[in-house]
């Protein structure tokens, strides 16, 4: 008998907390937490950085080189400049190739450890082993040093392709062919960008 009391009084405190609201059946919600402040070095860019790029005179891609620097004219090395080089970058280098070539690639022009940063090469270079900006020159296919003209065979039209290179190093090779240049880059190149050329002979 006396538990039947404790038992019937237990369910009377129950009813009379549950009438007087102090338990509620609505779903609890969590507080919304604000997201984390940005700290100043963690602002999020607001623009894409630019991508290395190169150009040749003021020549549109794909245009034709003029006939000074050809075998038809003064067989002059044209102005070639660049900007957008990727953070890292301790020196350039430029190849020009004709890919078109009967016996396989020709490699016309190799200048490597160029300066770092926004630049041009400017239009005429001599065929020196060290140019004014501190840049060396390769040897071409045929071997000889700076620039060769394109001159591709009468009645043909070849492809002339400036390719520039940010590498993460300067290069010491004891000889600057294309095979010792290419050997050089492998693993050391941030980035590349070709400009396409075309010359009809």
């Amino acid at each position: 008998m006396q538990n039947y009391r404790v038992v019937s009084a237990a369910i009377i405190i129950v009813i009379g907390i549950i009438s007087s609201g102090c338990i509620s059946t609505a779903p609890l919600s969590a507080p919304a937490i604000p997201p984390p402040a940005q700290s100043p070095d963690q602002t999020t860019p607001s623009s894409t950085p630019g991508t290395l790029t190169v150009r040749v005179d003021s020549l549109a891609p794909g245009s034709e080189l003029p006939d000074a620097c050809t075998c038809k004219g003064a067989s002059e090395s044209p102005e070639v400049s660049w900007d957008g080089i990727p953070a890292g970058t301790k020196s350039l280098v430029l190849i020009l190739d004709d890919p078109d070539a009967a016996k396989g690639i020709f490699t016309h022009w190799i200048v490597f450890n160029i300066p770092p940063g926004p630049g041009s090469l400017a239009p005429a270079q001599p065929r020196a082993k060290v140019l004014s900006n501190g840049a060396q020159q390769g040897d071409t296919s045929d071997g000889s040093r700076g620039y060769y003209p394109p001159c591709p065979p009468i009645g043909t039209t070849h492809r002339f392709v400036f390719r520039l290179y940010a590498a993460d190093m300067l290069i010491t090779q004891p000889t600057a062919d294309r095979n010792s240049i290419e050997w050089a880059l492998t693993g050391h190149t941030i980035e590349e960008t070709v400009f396409t050329t075309t010359f009809t002979r």
